[in-house]
């Protein structure tokens, strides 16, 4: 009796299985699922492809592997063997996290996730199934995080440290899109890719927030040190959340001020630049003067001033 040839118990997650007897006659029968593509795979070769529906196996439709049999020698014409690779053609989800280097020979560490569905079952088979001898779910999850991981440090090498962090969205779809031409010689197809955390060392940090402010000083230093002890913070944190965290943070905080900058003066024991209404130095901590109060219209007149700076009179 012909036997039935079906993936039965297929969940959710499951990407491949391999029929576990490749020994079959020729009139069984095979099911395809709905979300499901079949390919007869021998000898390191990916040979017919079946669709969704009910099949019969014969050699009309088993044209390709049927050549191979017939110009073998001692074989029993009623069987043949071959691998049955059954493959889901649903959208699945994966994490990706690695580290490597920007084009500065900054270290990069990143993680995130990415969504993607076999598109080419054949090719995959071959690239993928075959070469990489990868027969279950888990051992096709562990080669696509990798080959993920792997065109990510390849690609991340070309941006500097500044470009991934300000412009992170122009950054993320050119990587995207590079990887999306990759996965396509392997028969899958990359439906997303998203970055949810990236972070550097505290030193390549403290550089990018120099390049990025300059030299400041007053509220705009207290600011620098403020983005600096937060980013550190982050990094301190460990885990998915804490770089997840630093990477929507940090460019907002390296944005340029934008509007009046607020007024400043000098230290007179550091000589440090600091707010003009500072009661303490951020520097050197030491208090300062409240200076004078204007007889006139009691604002608050800066130590050494011999005119108040509103109305003008002589103090």
């Amino acid at each position: 009796m012909p036997e039935l040839i079906e993936w039965t118990g297929a969940g959710r997650q499951d990407i491949v299985w391999r029929y576990p007897d490749n020994r079959m006659t020729w009139g069984s029968t095979l099911i395809v699922a709905e979300n499901q593509q079949v390919v007869f795979f021998r000898d390191g070769k990916a040979y017919d492809v079946f669709g969704p529906g009910r099949h019969v196996l014969s050699t009309q439709n088993l044209p390709l592997l049927n050549k191979v049999y017939s110009a073998l020698r001692g074989f029993k014409k009623s069987e043949f063997t071959s691998d049955i690779i059954f493959i889901s053609t649903s959208q699945f989800q994966g994490k990706f996290g690695g580290r490597g280097q920007t084009q500065e020979l900054a270290p990069l560490m990143f993680h995130g996730a990415f969504w993607f569905k076999v598109e080419e079952p054949k090719l995959f088979v071959v690239e993928v199934v075959g070469n990489a001898k990868a027969f279950t779910t888990d051992a096709v999850n562990e080669f696509i995080r990798g080959f993920i991981v792997e065109k990510l440090i390849d690609t991340l090498a070309g941006f500097t440290l500044r470009d991934v962090f300000t412009q992170l969205d122009e950054s993320s779809m050119k990587v995207k899109t590079k990887i999306k031409e990759q996965f396509g010689r392997i028969g899958v197809d990359l439906v997303d890719l998203k970055f949810e955390g990236t972070d550097t060392t505290p030193e390549y940090r403290e550089r990018l927030f120099w390049l990025q402010t300059g030299q400041v000083g007053g509220e705009r230093l207290a600011t620098l040190e403020t983005t600096k002890s937060a980013a550190e913070s982050l990094g301190k944190g460990g885990g998915a959340a804490a770089a997840g965290t630093g990477m929507v943070i940090m460019p907002q905080l390296l944005q340029q001020p934008q509007g009046p900058q607020v007024a400043v003066t000098t230290c007179p024991k550091c000589g440090a630049q600091i707010p003009a209404n500072a009661r303490f130095c951020n520097v050197c901590g030491v208090q300062l003067g409240r200076g004078k109060t204007c007889p006139k219209c009691n604002t608050q007149v800066p130590p050494g001033s011999r005119f108040c700076p509103s109305c003008g009179t002589q103090v």
